[in-house]
């Protein structure tokens, strides 16, 4: 497997002395190697005799189109399946990344920008606050942080951004995982259980279209939707909202879980500990991990933390190996 596109070793600059600081590189390199190419050098002072390689329009619109059917054609049938690529959702694409790069992984993003909440901090301010033990997170992904020795509990991401921008580049760098973003899950695949019992149903795959017909089926007609099959799908779709705890939600509708526990109110001690042990298959074929747990089973939400968002994400990874590993089993006994 390719490493990642970059990679980050320590020369961080500190400025308060009453702070730690997890150092960050001032060298990136690429697929390991320091890059010597010097733009200003290259492109500095020649700019009256600067010209881009001619291309005819055409051009553009059939290496889009056929690398994104290419794309469509080859993850059409996917190991795993991610929705919501929030927090939680990459967290839990960078760790099966790296664990399992023969497994086929496709994201699907309902939004333009990837990254959900985590783009910013607690009401719009930029930084990211992280409880430990979530910093192996961070050590495991090369993003810098700060700690204060008067408050040993949390560490602090100087902007949500980078720790953001960071996992995102690392899950797209990674040739097996597919990030499919405005683009919605509709609907789940279900496989009737040979029991009858509409809470044994298995699910075996997402029905998605693109975002923007999604929103307009109730004005638009005829806007049929495609498919994705998978033997593991795991939700990370976040709690209720526009697009929020869709899984768990659908769940209800068809008679596969009772009722929705739904959110208390914010309790950040009991809300972090409880979505990270609480991550598991809900459903046969069906993980669910992040906030969208608070809705099924009833917990606190936690306010501007991301501790619990990352380390769901692993254990949703570690949980979706199991199920991957044991449905292939069965279907190698059958």
């Amino acid at each position: 497997m390719s490493p990642p596109a970059a990679i980050y070793e320590p020369a961080f600059v500190v400025t308060k002395t009453d702070l730690k600081v997890k150092p960050l590189s001032e060298v990136i390199t690429v697929n390991g190697e320091a890059s010597q190419v010097k733009l200003l050098e290259q492109f500095g002072g020649k700019w009256d005799s600067f010209k881009f390689a001619p291309i005819r329009e055409s051009q553009v619109s059939r290496a889009m189109t056929r690398r994104y059917f290419s794309d469509l054609d080859k993850y059409a049938e996917s190991d795993i399946v991610i929705i919501g690529a929030g927090s939680c959702g990459l967290s839990t694409a960078y760790v099966l990344g790296k664990a399992r790069p023969d497994l086929k992984i496709a994201i699907i993003e309902a939004n333009v920008s990837p990254g959900g909440g985590a783009w910013l901090g607690g009401q719009l301010f930029s930084a990211m606050i992280l409880r430990k033990p979530a910093d192996a997170f961070l050590n495991d992904l090369g993003v810098p942080f700060e700690e204060d020795p008067a408050n040993p509990s949390f560490v602090v991401v100087k902007h949500a951004a980078l720790l953001t921008s960071t996992l995102l580049s690392r899950v797209l760098s990674f040739p097996n995982i597919k990030l499919f973003n405005a683009t919605s899950v509709e609907d789940l695949i279900t496989r009737p259980a040979a029991t009858g019992n509409p809470q044994d149903t298995r699910i075996a795959g997402v029905v998605t279209n693109w975002t923007l017909v999604t929103l307009h089926h109730d004005d638009q007609s005829c806007m049929d939707p495609n498919t994705i099959n998978a033997p593991v799908v795991i939700s990370t779709t976040g709690h209720d909202g526009p697009f929020g705890a869709f899984s768990a939600k659908r769940l209800v509708s068809m008679a596969a879980v009772e009722k929705l526990g739904g959110m208390r109110g914010l309790d950040m001690n009991s809300a972090e500990d409880a979505i990270v042990k609480n991550t598991r298959e809900v459903t046969k074929g069906l993980i669910i991990g992040g906030m969208e747990l608070s809705e099924i089973d009833g917990s606190n939400r936690m306010g501007p933390t991301f501790g619990a968002m990352v380390l769901s994400g692993v254990k949703a990874a570690e949980e979706a190996l199991k199920v991957f590993d044991e449905r292939k089993r069965e279907c190698a006994e059958n």
